[in-house]
């Protein structure tokens, strides 16, 4: 075995056996000794592989591969949200939080063995050559994708700009695989979009959040304001397809739609991870009449948006049950500049609803076209993923500080959106449904 891999299993050693001897030596139950020593036993296991794979393996192979492939391989295990980053995926991961980075457009997870899309992000080569939500990613560039790990999918997806990349597509209502080539390109993702729609009702759309998201929303209110005169009559929010993004984001976007209460909470084990975050009262705060859209796409930050805005009754939510991603990931840098995305947290809405692998029910149930057209659709959620958290209610309490961040439908022209076109008549019927 390499000497510099033996110092490093035989510190793991050391480390554990002061951790045994130290809870012993200060009255700590048995048991905490009696792990020490499974632990103990565990690594030495681990360093006995470790030495076969490098002795026998038929190709000569890497201590750093190996070494971050185990890593890997532990934080894959635990749920479909935690992973292993290595420096180059960590870069690129910053660079996807202010919005512009390679690759194709999508939000992959792994189902069922197979790379699967939660959603093509809106105006991306994904989402102009038609990748829809569920899609199960068979092949890339002719390589079966059977078992792969997330991380290798990724890399094989992404690539420099103007070179394409052939998916072969698994999907329901589709006798064969369909391929699917679709050329890269540097992804510039703008987050929030707003246009003026007939009679003076503002339409907002929200692909994801960034770090300027809360910011860019602030614009978007303040030019629908401009552009009606002062005469804006209502806002609908469209969430649909928004994997989510930073949770401060999410957290300021609720925040400009509400001038007090609870917004969400999250627990983990720590006590610094039991954190609640609360609205605070603006003088540039929109509180008109308010609809939301979501559906089996909206995920994670757009359904903390959704759950505070509908649990304090400020907004009317429509379209379809949401996605149910209700945990909040850390980002962990270490030494070597790789890092671990590692779920710490769960969240919850303002009366205490559990959002993982449940998801938002509207108010209204609007389907999407795909199901109004009588196309078979059938949408992946987070209780489809394999290692997913179960949601549970949790204590009402609640700490104090800071949480590092976690990770559309197109609205094209109204008539062809029934469910925009449902959204915007309850806007239009605001007072009446209001009792005024």
């Amino acid at each position: 075995m390499n000497r510099k891999v033996k110092v490093f299993v035989a510190l793991i050693f050391i480390c554990a056996f002061l951790v045994g001897f130290l809870a012993g030596a200060h009255g700590k139950r048995p048991a905490a000794t009696a792990e020490g020593r499974e632990i103990y036993e565990f690594l030495k296991t681990y360093s006995d592989v470790l030495d076969i794979v490098k002795k026998n393996y038929v190709d000569t192979v890497k201590d750093q591969d190996l070494i971050y492939a185990s890593i890997r391989g532990m934080l894959e295990s635990l749920d479909p949200h935690s992973s292993f980053l290595t420096p180059d995926m960590y870069k690129e991961m910053q660079t996807e939080t202010k919005g512009e980075f390679g690759g194709i457009g999508i939000e992959i997870t792994i189902r069922d063995g197979l790379p699967t899309v939660i959603t093509a992000i809106e105006d991306t080569p994904a989402y102009k050559a038609g990748l829809k939500p569920s899609d199960r990613i068979f092949k890339i560039d002719g390589k079966p994708t059977k078992n792969m790990g997330l991380a290798d999918v990724v890399k094989m997806i992404r690539g420099p700009k103007g070179k394409p990349v052939t998916l072969t597509i698994l999907r329901e209502g589709l006798s064969l695989p369909k391929d699917y080539e679709i050329v890269r390109d540097v992804i510039v993702v703008k987050s929030v979009k707003q246009r003026v729609l007939e009679g003076d009702y503002g339409y907002i759309r929200i692909t994801q959040f960034q770090e300027r998201t809360g910011k860019d929303l602030d614009g978007a209110v303040k030019e629908l304001m401009r552009t009606t005169k002062g005469s804006l009559k209502g806002i609908l929010l469209d969430l649909r397809n928004n994997p989510g993004g930073l949770l401060d984001q999410a957290v300021e976007v609720s925040d400009k739609f509400l001038d007090e209460g609870l917004i969400t909470y999250i627990e983990g084990r720590k006590s610094d991870q039991k954190i609640k975050y609360f609205a605070r009262k603006k003088d540039d705060d929109y509180l008109g009449p308010l609809v939301v859209l979501v559906n089996e796409g909206s995920a994670s930050g757009s359904e903390i948006v959704a759950g505070a805005l509908q649990d304090t009754k400020r907004a009317v939510v429509v379209g379809t049950k949401s996605f149910g991603k209700g945990s909040v990931q850390t980002i962990l840098p270490l030494s070597d500049g790789s890092a671990v995305r590692l779920t710490t947290a769960k969240y919850y809405t303002p009366k205490g609803r559990s959002i993982q692998a449940e998801g938002i029910n509207p108010d209204i149930v609007v389907e999407n076209d795909l199901t109004k057209k009588k196309e078979k659709f059938v949408p992946i959620k987070e209780k489809d993923l394999n290692r997913h958290l179960e949601g549970q209610t949790p204590s009402k309490t609640g700490g104090e500080g800071e949480a590092q961040p976690g990770g559309g439908a197109k609205a094209g022209a109204e008539e062809d959106d029934f469910q925009m076109q449902i959204a915007l008549q309850i806007l239009r019927s605001w007072d009446a449904l209001r009792g005024r």
